[in-house]
């Protein structure tokens, strides 16, 4: 799978499971989606979508379509078993426990996670932007997936950094008001707003839960321009997928 196409990281993973993250080459989009963005709703050419994500079914050798979501910043969790997965389904997350269909998420800015049951049964994928975030999308997420927080583990993927996350004192007091020891996971800047780490609030919050294998969360998508859109960044643009699957047993 090694391709300027997919993010190399690396993640302990049980026989069977698969992830993959996109970067924004080797598509076909012209700017300001240059190149591989696989987003439907940021007004990019729909036939340069439908190949650029053709382009990723290939490279992964996924056996379906992957459920993409109708994305709103919310905690609602889409079953990619039990929906219909032929229509977007309105969530910021999906689980699975079948093999042959991914779960995805899309971003450019906000935090994806993966989650994966240690013994492989159990998978989910969640979009978590501040707003997600702080309204409970991992925990909802974890609920979702059913198995024991202690037996999860998690890949928290390239997301904004707080050296580039400026948010205003309604955000901070929003996390601290849930958790005090949130405090540090904020910094106050020159202008008197605050450099928020979406990475280490959702790090608490997994943690909280039970949570302890934790990998990822090094990438700022804000400060790689070659590799990563950011919508912070350049307003328009493309987005980035994050996935996860459970290949059949041989």
């Amino acid at each position: 799978m090694k391709s300027p196409s997919l993010l190399e990281f690396d993640w302990r993973l049980p026989p069977g499971v698969r992830a993959a993250f996109t970067t924004r080459l080797g598509g076909v989009s012209a700017a300001p989606w240059d190149s591989l963005n696989v987003a439907t709703h940021v007004n990019d050419y729909a036939a340069h979508v439908a190949a650029n994500r053709a382009r990723l079914h290939e490279l992964l050798h996924l056996q379906s379509e992957p459920a993409w979501l109708n994305q709103v910043h919310g905690v609602a969790v889409h079953d990619v078993d039990a929906g219909d997965n032929n229509l977007p389904a309105t969530a910021d997350a999906a689980i699975s426990a079948r093999a042959g269909k991914a779960c995805v998420v899309m971003v450019a800015d906000c935090l994806p996670v993966l989650f994966c049951s240690g013994d492989g049964s159990r998978i989910g994928a969640a979009h978590a932007g501040w707003r997600g975030l702080a309204s409970g999308v991992l925990e909802q997420t974890v609920k979702a997936i059913g198995a024991p927080a202690a037996e999860l583990r998690a890949w928290l993927g390239p997301c904004i950094s707080r050296e580039n996350f400026e948010v205003g004192e309604e955000v901070r007091e929003e996390f601290v008001k849930q958790d005090a020891g949130s405090v540090d996971c904020f910094g106050r800047n020159a202008k008197g707003r605050w450099q928020a780490d979406l990475v280490e609030l959702a790090r608490r919050r997994l943690k909280a839960m039970g949570v302890k294998d934790l990998s990822g969360g090094s990438w700022c998508t804000y400060a790689d321009r070659e590799r990563f859109y950011s919508h912070r960044r350049d307003g328009k643009g493309g987005r980035m997928a994050a996935l996860i699957w459970r290949v059949p047993a041989l």
